[in-house]
């Protein structure tokens, strides 16, 4: 970090929280390539949305496209990737929107790095961490390469693409997840009731719309 900049002081979060009506957190999805994350993901921001509650969802799309385009899939790159994803969920859950992330994450490491990103939120100021769920979707390789809707299992089997996770690089399961989901034995909206029975277990959201 560069020594000449310092913290400015501003509204707090907890004040943000106050005037939008909704508490900021990061929901971290993680597991296989074609496990269903952003499928999940997508229909959770939705139902979210018809809430009334401010929601955004960060994927390979709208990341490796844009903040993440110079980066490439070395392990160097990949773990790039993840704290920059980080950095800016943050953001979004310090701004008191709920921030849905939807990516591999295939090392503990990166995910406790950005779980202690978001504990450390208040370090310059006297809010509460920002909150951080971690959600393991969680399939049998042999389900996500049966699915595989991009061909990727298929390139990977093939040697056509190298450190693939799951195939040629490894993929480091969660050991405690705050959510687990089985992806192949719920329905989208099971998984999505799953998710909202949580949130609502911890009082960060409410099941009530604003029209």
């Amino acid at each position: 970090m560069a020594s000449n900049i310092t913290w400015h002081p501003s509204l707090s979060r907890h004040e943000r929280a106050e005037l939008r009506g909704q508490r900021g957190f990061t929901i971290w999805f993680t597991g296989l390539s074609a496990s269903g994350k952003s499928t999940i993901a997508t229909a959770l921001e939705q139902h979210l949305l018809h809430l009334g509650l401010a929601a955004y969802r960060l994927d390979g799309d709208n990341v490796r496209f844009g903040l993440n385009k110079d980066l490439g899939f070395s392990e160097a790159d990949r773990v790039e990737n993840i704290r920059r994803i980080s950095e800016v969920a943050k953001l979004f859950a310090d701004s008191s929107t709920i921030a849905l992330t939807s990516f591999i994450s295939p090392y503990i490491a990166d995910r406790k790095a950005a779980r202690d990103l978001h504990a450390a939120a208040n370090q310059h100021t006297e809010d509460d961490p920002i909150p951080f769920i971690e959600v393991f979707v969680d399939v049998p390789l042999e389900v996500a390469e049966k699915r595989d809707p991009k061909g990727l299992y298929k390139k990977a089997r093939e040697g056509v693409i190298k450190e693939f996770t799951g195939i040629s690089a490894p993929y480091e399961e969660p050991i405690d997840p705050e959510i687990r989901i089985r992806a192949d034995q719920l329905t989208i909206e099971e998984a999505v009731v799953q998710i909202m029975t949580y949130l609502q277990a911890q009082g960060l959201v409410k099941e009530v719309s604003r029209a």
